[in-house]
């Protein structure tokens, strides 16, 4: 499907009060890099028109690295997996969920190296198994070995970011991997897919990645967070439109190809392992409303397997379902 980005957000700066009017503030914002609509403002000066700002984005290999960064004020929106979200307020970095980027399927998954002899989760036990610690990928691990019964201690899980794996697969150095596109169809020429985070996502160990803004700034800068979210939803709802349309050989995913070193010819399969919410259904009880009680029991999982010290009584306060609900109208 083809659509005039500029036209889109134009359209989106008109909503708000500030195009123009002010001084351009300089915003550093964190991605990881996944090629999904989202790419197509990355790759474009244009959203610059809807919210007044100078944007850096900057790539994260792990919501480790973005927890840190928001945690000393660096960063101040980004893109954050379920799992470090519920890390971080566990601890009380001062970030609030305000909308959804995706919700992860196959996206992330449990790949297999030819020869492992890994045919199944089941086949795990005693296998080196990659994965970068603290992120979605790892929770999505920690859910299958305890839905197999699997104890974490009866596998050797190694700490590596994406690049790391995918420069480590062929030697000899790991079993098997549980990682994020694009690396994963890098790996997957020599290897397999076993499952994928919908399948652990039906086992009860569901996961996504969400827009989180440190919550003093979001306040402050509400017009500018609420015009950023309906450009998110204006790029994500032309895919959703008709995803059919976006081949190898589409503008559009040529361009994310691009912003994320992905090859075109593998993109459309790899939107198809996200669910993109728009923003009217991220408000519903099911999304933003059951958010918090999503982020409390990730949590308390989490504390169970010793990631996570304590366990809030109450995430609410890390949720702020308003910007969204803005977005929406």
């Amino acid at each position: 499907m083809k659509y005039n980005m500029k036209a889109i957000l134009l359209g989106v700066a008109a909503s708000t009060m500030m195009a123009g009017s002010l001084a351009a503030e300089t915003i550093i914002i964190g991605h990881f890099g996944n090629p999904t609509p989202m790419q197509l403002l990355s790759a474009s000066d244009d959203l610059k028109t809807a919210t007044g700002w100078d944007i850096e984005w900057r790539k994260f290999a792990a919501g480790t690295d973005v927890i840190a960064a928001m945690a000393s004020g660096d960063v101040v929106l980004s893109e954050l997996g379920s799992s470090p979200l519920a890390i971080a307020a566990s601890q009380g970095v001062d970030l609030q969920l305000i909308a959804y980027s995706d919700v992860i399927g196959k996206a992330e998954s449990l790949i297999a190296h030819d020869g492992s002899g890994i045919e199944s989760v089941a086949d795990l036990k005693g296998k080196r198994i990659a994965v970068p610690v603290g992120s979605t990928a790892h929770y999505s691990l920690m859910g299958a070995l305890q839905h197999e019964g699997i104890a974490e201690g009866d596998v050797t899980i190694i700490s590596m970011p994406p690049d790391q794996i995918a420069a480590s697969w062929d030697q000899g150095v790991i079993d098997a991997a549980w990682i994020w596109q694009p690396v994963q169809s890098e790996i997957l020429k020599s290897g397999k897919l076993i499952v994928g985070a919908d399948q652990t996502a039906e086992w009860g160990f569901p996961t996504f990645d969400g827009w989180v803004v440190n919550k003093k700034w979001g306040a402050e800068h509400k017009a500018e967070v609420v015009a950023f979210l309906k450009a998110i939803d204006k790029v994500n709802g032309a895919y959703l439109a008709n995803p059919a349309s976006w081949t190898a050989d589409a503008p559009e995913v040529k361009t994310i190809a691009a912003a994320t070193g992905a090859d075109p010819a593998q993109v459309p399969a790899i939107l198809e392992g996200f669910t993109f919410l728009p923003m009217a259904t991220q408000i519903s009880d099911t999304w933003l409303g059951g958010a918090a009680a999503t982020i409390k029991g990730t949590a308390e999982f989490l504390k169970a397997a010793g990631r996570v010290d304590t366990v809030a009584d109450d995430y609410s306060g890390f949720v702020d379902a308003e910007y969204a609900t803005e977005a929406a109208k």
